[in-house]
């Protein structure tokens, strides 16, 4: 899939679910959000038929599952077992909570899933209930255990470092991650929470967490993988790799590969797209693959340039992060 500016897109982006087990402060109120009616979720099947379909007919190679929080969605490592049997068969990852993930790596890993990204913006217990709104954070840090013993690799880390509320542990994060074979991934928070809070002045920006790294860590430059969204670092004398996501003062919108889909099936060709394409309907309509295809086709052919977040025309997606994915 080439969109209008050349950039061929191999990185589908799949929402499981809207609802979450946390409330972190940064991306809900306290009392959640209105989640999603059961029917209105893509079934199983409609997943399946879906990345079937990109894989086969649109050069889709890595499929990231996400939420919400992706290990709510009941029969997981069923559904990571069908899309890993797919022929070609993409990549597939996770993006979690943690929460639930030590009981689930085992069943994740056998069941074809092959690396993990947990979010995790404290290792303080009493600045994790503050941020999340729930006392977690024991799950939290066994499900890494878990990730890491049960072959899925590489386990990263993601935080949100946020001024005045956990920016202080940028070096400590980096510290546990290096320690415990992680790799730890800052990303800069962006205009996406449900409050429409989002402060520009609050939001830590991938200079100064790597000032705050240089303070403590001697850090060798890596580059970036492929079209990957990390610029990283690599700990000297270490394999620890270091990675930053400056989506807001570093934007990678030229060479981007990723297009999302939500948990009620609409096709997003970006993050923070205003308009979607409905492909939940053409599958309930009994369209066929080569109906399917082409809209999704033109979906990512009308693609923009780039987000424009630092411009006076940027408009806020109407959805929160929770409900597209990420």
């Amino acid at each position: 899939m080439v969109d209008r500016f050349g950039r061929v897109h191999t990185d589908l982006r799949v929402s499981l679910t809207d609802r979450c087990n946390l409330r972190c402060t940064y991306c809900m109120p306290a009392e959640g959000l209105n989640w999603l009616p059961r029917a209105e979720v893509l079934t199983d099947d409609e997943v399946v038929r879906l990345v079937r379909i990109g894989a086969e007919r649109l050069g889709i190679t890595e499929v990231r599952l996400t939420g919400g929080e992706p290990l709510l969605r009941r029969g997981l490592p069923g559904l990571v077992a069908r899309l890993s049997a797919l022929d070609p068969a993409p990549e597939l990852s996770i993006t979690t909570n943690g929460i639930g993930l030590a009981r689930s790596a085992v069943a994740l890993r056998e069941a074809g899933l092959s690396r993990v990204n947990v979010s995790l913006d404290t290792l303080r217990p009493e600045r994790f209930a503050e941020i999340t709104r729930r006392d977690r954070i024991s799950d939290v840090l066994a499900g890494l255990s878990a990730a890491r013993d049960a072959g899925l690799h590489p386990v990263k880390i993601n935080a949100v470092p946020v001024r005045g509320v956990n920016d202080d542990e940028i070096v400590d994060l980096t510290a546990f991650a290096a320690e415990h074979g992680y790799q730890m991934r800052f990303i800069e928070s962006m205009p996406l929470d449900a409050q429409g809070a989002w402060d520009r002045d609050r939001m830590v920006t991938a200079a100064e967490v790597l000032d705050r790294l240089d303070e403590r860590f001697e850090l060798v430059p890596a580059g970036r993988q492929g079209n990957a969204p990390a610029e990283e670092w690599r700990i000297a004398g270490t394999d620890t790799l270091v990675g930053v996501i400056a989506s807001v003062t570093r934007p990678f919108c030229g060479s981007c590969d990723r297009v999302r889909l939500t948990a009620d099936g609409q096709l997003r060709n970006c993050l923070f797209a205003t308009e979607e394409s409905d492909l939940r309907s053409l599958l309930r309509r009994c369209a066929d693959d080569a109906t399917v295809e082409v809209a999704w086709r033109t979906s990512v052919g009308g693609k923009g340039p780039g987000h424009a977040i630092d411009s006076p025309e940027f408009r806020r997606p109407q959805r929160p992060m929770s409900a597209i994915g990420g």
